[in-house]
């Protein structure tokens, strides 16, 4: 039977690198695997045929040869003549199925893991931090309090009670983990599973400390600084490093997330940096002009009206909104300027409205008549 291209079985172009070629077998390797074809005989060929080509061209003396006379110039090598049996592969690549290869993520080969030096990571801790639009235009300094867990003053957190001091788990060696190895036909299995002895820390305490109980750390209130910057948003969040939950025996601090909320102003809608304000004035101001005061983030102001403004006009305060977030500059605030209508007037007010809706600036207002000038207002 005629054998395929090497290159071409594991999918490689011939410039491929060592790593390439590695690669491509690993890939090759993993979908054809007998453990995850079982019975299927058509898979099994093209693992074993995966073999063989990874067999020659991982080896630069075969390679070479490879290169220059084709299947011939490796006939006398293994890879010449084929895998027949799926322990020959196994056995084969020791350094491939035997620990400390590609193959041992997925099926299970002996790593060097690094020694635990004990402690569990502490949990992250979540706040929601209410503030008004006055606090996030400029930022602020907002000191909360929180119940936490804190490491032990009196164990300094290590578990061990005073003089004493914590050692290696003697079941796990100190990795927090307990390894159960099988083999078989299809190569070596490992169940890894937390030390039961030492609960995945790598460390055992003979004499717990009485306070914390070996536990390392104690619940206390805290109270916390936040340094809010300026220009925050509704469910934008900060994070403080450290500022969570203790670790267990001495292991690092989980974070604290502060989520902002925003409380509705009374007289701002915000638009992003922007702050939108409704002003109502009266038809006389709208049409005369006049100077009102308005509120802002930092207090009251003037601002002028200038006469004959029409209803929805928007005038921009410059830079008296939010202040960007991580930028220079502030938004501004918006006044949208609504006219105010009178529901009831006197008899009075009725006749001088009347005879001004006679007047030539008035008789033509908007293009409409004197009916629909009235009928606007409510007359």
């Amino acid at each position: 039977m005629t054998k395929r291209d090497y290159y071409e079985v594991l999918g490689v172009n011939r410039n491929a690198s060592k790593d390439e070629i590695r690669k491509a077998y690993r890939k090759m390797a993993m979908q054809y695997h007998p453990d995850r074809n079982p019975d299927d005989q058509t898979a099994e060929a093209k693992f074993k045929e995966a073999a063989e080509a990874y067999e020659v061209l991982s080896n630069d003396e075969k390679k070479a040869k490879y290169d220059r006379f084709g299947h011939e110039g490796v006939r006398s090598g293994f890879g010449s003549q084929g895998f027949t049996d799926i322990n020959d592969i196994f056995s084969h690549f020791s350094d491939i199925f035997g620990g400390g290869s590609i193959f041992d993520d997925f099926f299970g080969g002996q790593r060097t893991r690094k020694r635990r030096t004990g402690g569990t990571p502490g949990s992250d801790l979540k706040v929601n931090l209410k503030l008004t639009l006055e606090e996030i235009a400029e930022g602020v300094s907002k000191k909360i309090k929180l119940k936490k867990l804190v490491k032990c003053d009196l164990c300094k957190g290590t578990g061990a009670e005073g003089g004493t001091s914590t050692k290696t788990c003697p079941v796990c060696h100190g990795s927090g983990e307990v390894r159960t190895v099988s083999r078989s036909v299809f190569g070596q299995f490992v169940n890894i599973q937390p030390c039961n002895n030492c609960n995945g820390e790598g460390i055992v305490v003979d004499n717990p400390c009485k306070k914390c109980r070996g536990d390392g750390r104690i619940q206390e209130e805290v109270t916390v600084t936040i340094n809010v910057p300026a220009g925050v948003y509704q469910n934008s969040y900060m994070t403080m490093r450290g500022e969570g939950n203790a670790g267990r025996r001495d292991g690092p601090s989980g974070d604290l997330i502060i989520v902002f909320e925003e409380i509705p102003h009374e007289y701002f809608v915000r638009n992003n940096d922007d702050i939108i304000y409704d002003l109502f004035i009266s038809y006389p101001d709208a049409v005369l002009g006049s100077e009102v005061e308005v509120p802002t983030l930092k207090g009251k102001v003037k601002l002028k009206i200038d006469s004959g403004t029409q209803p929805g006009k928007l005038l921009r305060m410059r830079d008296k909104g939010i202040k960007h977030l991580n930028e220079s500059g502030h938004g501004d605030q918006l006044v949208k300027v609504n006219i105010e209508v009178p529901k009831k007037i006197s008899n009075k007010e009725k006749e001088l409205l009347k005879n001004l809706a006679e007047m030539p600036s008035f008789k033509n207002f908007g293009n409409k008549d004197e009916k629909n000038f009235f009928k606007r207002f409510g007359f």
